[in-house]
């Protein structure tokens, strides 16, 4: 009970919002938890870039945002291009009149093959996807978060229970996914100590039904949506560790109970 009086408090605290005026790219965000993700910050008082592959799902969702007195833009493009990357992070700076304080890496799919079938291609994509992509996002993104100034700032990298248990079938994605954890983990030492910037590996979504969308391939998907599923509390596990009873925005606002 003193816990969730305090978590009421601290939102009656923050009138405008626990990320108001905060920078957010979310990747991944045209749809499913990425969508949902990009409400929840935008509800939070968050400028959100919506950043997805699909162009027109990306608007929709920076569209939605505004029309309910929010503020996002959409910025649309390939994960699996370095020159996007780039050009994500710079429109991001724009919005945020050179400002950025939360990435969210959510963007990926699944391409599914047992290993001894699996190709090359299945692997490399896979791969390329859920840990290069990342890490090249939050390098383009460094100058913005190597920053002195005591200001709000997180990383928060999807991963799957796949990357802690493996999975069948999932040989390319785990390798990923356990990956992005091991890069999570190495952001927190480098940059938390030092600038304040907190890196969590959130969110182990095993359990939860995805659209994973994948750019002309043909892919194993699960599809569903699953904006029901996404206001759940879920845990985040990395730099730090956050109770069940939190919300994902809550970690990006640095409200999380620290256990480590």
């Amino acid at each position: 009970m003193s816990d969730r009086v305090a978590q009421l408090t601290a939102h009656l605290n923050y009138p405008k919002g626990l990320l108001a005026g905060q920078v957010a790219i979310i990747t991944g965000s045209g749809q499913g938890i990425g969508a949902e993700a990009a409400r929840l910050f935008a509800n939070e008082g968050a400028k959100v870039i919506v950043s997805d592959i699909d162009a027109g799902k990306a608007k929709a969702v920076a569209e939605s945002i505004t029309k309910s007195g929010g503020q996002a833009i959409s910025v649309p493009g390939d994960m699996l291009d370095a020159a996007y990357i780039d050009t994500l992070v710079k429109e991001a700076a724009a919005f945020g009149e050179g400002t950025i304080h939360h990435i969210v890496n959510n963007a990926g799919y699944t391409w599914d093959g047992v290993i001894h079938k699996m190709t090359d291609k299945q692997w490399d994509t896979i791969i390329a996807l859920h840990s290069t992509a990342p890490f090249r996002l939050v390098r383009a993104a460094a100058p913005y978060f190597r920053v002195k100034d005591g200001a709000n700032r997180s990383i928060i990298n999807i991963s799957s229970t796949s990357g802690v248990h493996g999975n069948a079938g999932q040989a390319n994605y785990a390798m990923a996914k356990a990956g992005v954890t091991g890069l999570t983990k190495t952001i927190a030492k480098e940059w938390g100590p030092a600038f304040g910037v907190r890196a969590n590996t959130a969110v182990h979504v095993g359990g939860a039904e995805a659209e994973l969308a994948g750019a002309g391939l043909e892919l194993d998907v699960r599809a569903v949506g699953l904006d029901e599923l996404v206001g759940d509390r879920l845990r985040a596990v990395g730099g730090a560790v956050v109770d069940d009873d939190e919300l994902p925005v809550e970690v990006a606002a640095g409200r999380g109970r620290q256990k480590c």
